[in-house]
């Protein structure tokens, strides 16, 4: 059966917080399109070696411990549930295990809710993610999506954003399908650089949208 989550039954994130203060909705959705004045993404070879390892035995993440929190990411601001472990499954057979996909979305529907908290009730509020490049067929953060809308009773808005390449450095999207409401949830299964959800922002921000991201494994 289907796990449904509620405004009213999602629990304080500040327990599971401790020290991370979120910002309220109002003040990110303000600076959320915000970069740093001289953030350089090839600046030095971090953001390539990070991209690599999410590839290598070094990437896995044992799903075991909740560890929501707030992080910055090119100039935005992300909320992750997990961060990378030493052990634990790698990201590849996370992605190819079908179990995976309820289980992150039950673990990220509550952490929305009471990120959100009534501003979701109110509406205007749709859920999309980053471009299908690697895995157009069985896509891993599309059925990931598609799960969270069902919990979340909001809207899923298929192929925003389209990639025209298959690089991860220094991407830039084309415009898919534009969605009607103004609040978006950008949804992510594993950021490690940041550049797909860099991009993102580059093309819904200047559209008018107001954009929250919320990834499942930190892979920093």
């Amino acid at each position: 059966m289907l796990f449904e989550t509620s405004i009213q039954d999602a629990p304080s994130l500040s327990e599971s917080l401790e020290t991370v203060q979120l910002s309220p909705l109002s003040d990110i959705l303000l600076s959320i399109g915000e970069k740093h004045a001289h953030y350089d993404l090839f600046a030095d070879s971090a953001p390539r070696k990070a991209w690599h390892a999410e590839h290598s035995d070094l990437a896995r993440c044992d799903l075991a411990e909740e560890h929501v929190h707030l992080f910055p990411k090119v100039g935005l601001r992300v909320v992750a549930v997990w961060k990378r472990t030493v052990k634990g499954a790698t990201l590849a057979q996370i992605k190819d295990n079908d179990d995976m996909v309820p289980l992150f979305a039950n673990r990220l529907a509550p952490v929305i809710c009471s990120v959100l908290g009534n501003n979701l009730a109110d509406g205007g509020f749709a859920l999309v993610t980053t471009p299908r490049r690697r895995h157009r067929q069985r896509n891993f953060a599309c059925l990931v999506t598609q799960a969270l809308a069902i919990r979340l009773k909001i809207p899923y808005r298929e192929d925003v954003a389209i990639a025209r390449t298959k690089q991860r450095i220094g991407v830039d999207f084309t415009l898919g399908c534009l969605p009607p409401e103004p609040n978006l949830i950008v949804f992510d299964d594993f950021v490690t650089t940041g550049s797909t959800l860099g991009a993102m922002n580059r093309l819904l921000s200047p559209m008018g949208k107001n954009l929250v991201y919320f990834v499942g494994v930190d892979n920093q």
